[in-house]
């Protein structure tokens, strides 16, 4: 998911860690991928789509300690609480963490920052649409 995604390999972001119901995902400081050439900042748009991404880590991690089947996942709601921007010329790191998973849906809760993990720069709550597939149907008579 942080390097196969189209979206995520052209971001340049890079998986860190992955483990059952988490994730963490880092997205390099890029000179392309700054939002103001004044101050030398990632975008806030970088920052949403990491923890977008790393959210989603964490649902198909969660999903894949209990069932082998492939799924696909789909962001029903993300909100993103922003607490300061990135510092110039820095990396943003995201850990997610899944602390429910249910038939259809899984929860996420995230936090990005860049050099203090105690001093956050956004953080997240979501929720995702599991896309499980279908067993096949009964043959009828």
């Amino acid at each position: 998911m942080a390097t196969t995604v189209p979206q995520a390999a052209a971001l340049g972001f890079r998986l860190i860690s992955v483990e059952v119901a988490r994730g963490s995902i880092e997205a390099p400081w890029r000179e392309d991928l700054v939002g103001d050439p004044e101050k030398q900042v990632i975008s806030g748009g970088v920052v949403i789509t990491l923890l977008d991404h790393t959210c989603g880590l964490a649902i198909s991690s969660s999903a894949y300690g209990g069932s082998s089947a492939p799924f696909s996942t789909a962001t029903l709601d993300l909100r993103i609480d922003y607490m300061r921007a990135a510092a110039p010329r820095k990396g943003v790191i995201a850990e997610a963490h899944c602390y429910k998973l249910t038939r259809t849906i899984g929860f996420v809760r995230a936090e990005a920052w860049d050099v203090d993990r105690s001093d956050l720069i956004a953080t997240a709550q979501a929720a995702f649409v599991l896309n499980r597939p279908h067993p096949p149907a009964a043959p009828t008579a």
